[in-house]
């Protein structure tokens, strides 16, 4: 699938978390929602982006916005990188890369000089309508919270 952009419909999913539980779309149904795809749990960049956005749970909170983490690693792998690090916010295990493939960041990328497939880091913010109020492909660990928050800021 191609890019996302404001005004699609965000892509439905359904995936295992990091607690045995089964997240969708539709649970997050009348609220905003951050959801961010991040390549591999534990590693240093994803760390920096989860615990930013884990730090920001209360500015999100106020907004009405709830968020989930997405990867391809599995439940057991989410929740040791959940309890070391008490992100206390749902970690999708993407192990099929159906979902990522879906939003469109399933791709090419580079590492370590060669060329590979994995995620493409990205994030969206989904409307309570389950439409796209904006999408993030390559986005940065650090720029994450910042670029989200000023999103929101700007939302009539």
């Amino acid at each position: 699938m191609g890019k996302l952009k404001p005004g699609d419909e965000a892509p439905d999913f359904e995936l295992p978390d990091q607690n045995g539980n089964t997240v969708r779309l539709s649970d997050f149904a009348g609220r905003k929602l951050l959801i961010y795809f991040y390549p591999k749990a534990g590693t240093e960049g994803c760390t920096t982006q989860a615990c930013s956005i884990r730090d920001a749970m209360d500015d999100f909170s106020q907004l009405d916005v709830s968020v989930i983490g997405v990867s391809p690693d599995c439940p057991a792998d989410q929740k040791k990188f959940d309890q070391k690090h008490r992100l206390g916010f749902p970690l999708g295990c993407d192990m099929k890369h159906e979902v990522a493939e879906a939003y469109g960041v399933w791709g090419e990328k580079q590492m370590f000089g060669e060329k590979v497939m994995g995620i493409i880091r990205s994030s969206f913010l989904i409307g309570e309508d389950g439409r796209v109020l904006a999408a993030w492909y390559g986005i940065k660990p650090a720029e994450t919270v910042p670029t989200v928050t000023e999103a929101l800021e700007s939302l009539p």
